[in-house]
């Protein structure tokens, strides 16, 4: 059989024997709504647990609408004017309203890749700022966690009467899901705010997976980070999406309550079952953007992690434009220069904070358990075999590979969206929290 997997802005083909697919787990159908831009009017209008945005936009003089960054598939073309416009309707002028990138500690994006997901009119109209978590002159220090994480945002967040907050709710391999909290922290927060709430010892935690949000540190230190700028009045608009990237629900008002009811909406259509463990995984990083470099393919790694046997064998295709990751040359390093995983382990263990430390850690706990072989044709294979993964330029050269390791007889399961489904082992228990 033939399966279309996700690469880049198009598909790669893998043709597999009959006999050796037991799975091909794929996210439960969306209902995409009729009308994006309508849908995204109606629950500005009809929020949950907080007023039409229009109302609380109403005598505000400084609004800050906070946007997620280029790698994510996050519809902002849609998404921003439907809110610009009720922010207008509010007898706010644009003049008064600014856009926050929420970079983390990505770098931050050209004119040209604004303009990508931004869309040509919001930039003209609308002075955008890109957020930058190493600016000390920037950030405002707010007070410290139960988890003693040092709460540092963006001042622009401080002094702003009004906070929207808008993103993507999707499955995230550490976090539980993305969106909501998440705009603050790491989106808009300081380095030594990120960097604690990303340490080892909360990636460590059993807890800190895929799907799983109560008991999860990682989360419940960003909601607490969220609650210390609430009385700024934030607001939440983020949607889900379906595999075409059309969008299938719209969560506007309260920043946990809209998360919460998206984050319920989005499991009963992500979690899927899997029969047994695999010898092979085949999956990908969703396509673009997130499969722009290879820093973000761990998360498609992870997805894998969740349902292949040890010692088996994960193939990711992710066609990595960018290589390793620009701006990411730590998380090259952690993996590269060490002999094995565990090396990197006690690397991050004993030197942290190291930027990026948490994509590394979270990749070597992966090559503890399994093979890894990414399918690029964008980064010298030398470099790949260099952070332990088999490199393969084709489908065809993945899959001998994958033979080799883990046998012709080998049991296949196929995630073609990636981190986008969260697959779980049935009759098992929860995979979420194997390490």
């Amino acid at each position: 059989m033939i399966i279309n997997v996700p690469y880049g802005k198009g598909v790669a083909n893998v043709d597999l024997p009959d006999r050796n697919v037991m799975a091909i787990l794929r996210s439960a159908y969306f209902d995409p709504v009729i009308n994006e831009s309508e849908a995204i009017r109606n629950s500005l209008n009809a929020p949950i647990g907080d007023e039409p945005l229009s109302l609380a936009a109403s005598g505000r003089s400084r609004i800050t609408i906070v946007v997620s960054d280029y790698t994510r598939a996050t519809p902002n073309k849609i998404l921003i004017p439907p809110v610009i416009e009720a922010i207008k309707k509010a007898g706010r002028r644009t003049d008064e309203l600014k856009i926050l990138v929420a970079y983390g500690l990505h770098r931050s994006a050209s004119k040209d890749e604004l303009k990508e997901f931004l869309g040509e009119e919001t930039l003209e109209e609308v002075e955008v700022i890109n957020h930058d978590a190493e600016d000390e002159k920037s950030i405002i220090y707010l007070g410290e966690t139960s988890f003693r994480t040092p709460v540092y945002v963006n001042r622009l967040i401080v002094e702003s009467d009004l906070v929207v907050l808008t993103g993507l709710i999707e499955p995230h391999f550490f976090a539980g899901y993305s969106g909501g909290r998440k705009a603050i922290l790491p989106g808009v927060a300081g380095k030594e705010s990120i960097f604690h709430n990303h340490s080892f010892k909360m990636i460590m935690h059993p807890l800190s997976r895929y799907g799983v949000l109560s008991g999860n540190p990682i989360h419940e230190d960003m909601v607490e980070a969220a609650r210390m700028i609430k009385h700024k009045h934030t607001y939440l608009v983020n949607v889900v999406i379906d595999k075409n990237h059309r969008i299938t629900g719209v969560f506007a008002g309260d920043i946990f309550k809209a998360h919460s009811e998206g984050v319920k909406f989005l499991d009963a259509h992500v979690k899927v079952k899997s029969p047994s463990r695999a010898d092979i995984v085949i999956t990908s990083n969703g396509g673009y953007p997130l499969d722009r470099d290879l820093y973000q393919a761990v998360k498609g790694m992870a997805t894998g992690e969740l349902i292949v046997r040890k010692g088996g064998v994960i193939v990711i295709f992710a066609e990595c434009i960018d290589g390793i990751g620009r701006g990411h040359e730590n998380f090259y390093q952690l993996i590269a220069e060490a002999k094995n995983p565990g090396e990197t382990l006690e690397r991050i263990r004993r030197e942290e904070p190291i930027k990026d430390q948490w994509e590394a850690q979270i990749l070597a706990q992966i090559l503890m358990k399994a093979n890894v072989i990414l399918v690029t044709k964008n980064i010298k294979h030398s470099l790949i075999e260099e952070m332990h993964i088999f490199p393969a330029s084709s489908s065809e050269e993945a899959l001998e590979q994958a033979y080799r390791i883990a046998g012709r007889n080998s049991r296949i399961a196929v995630v073609p969206e990636g981190p986008y489904v969260i697959p779980e082992v049935e009759n098992y228990g929860s995979t979420y929290f194997q390490i």
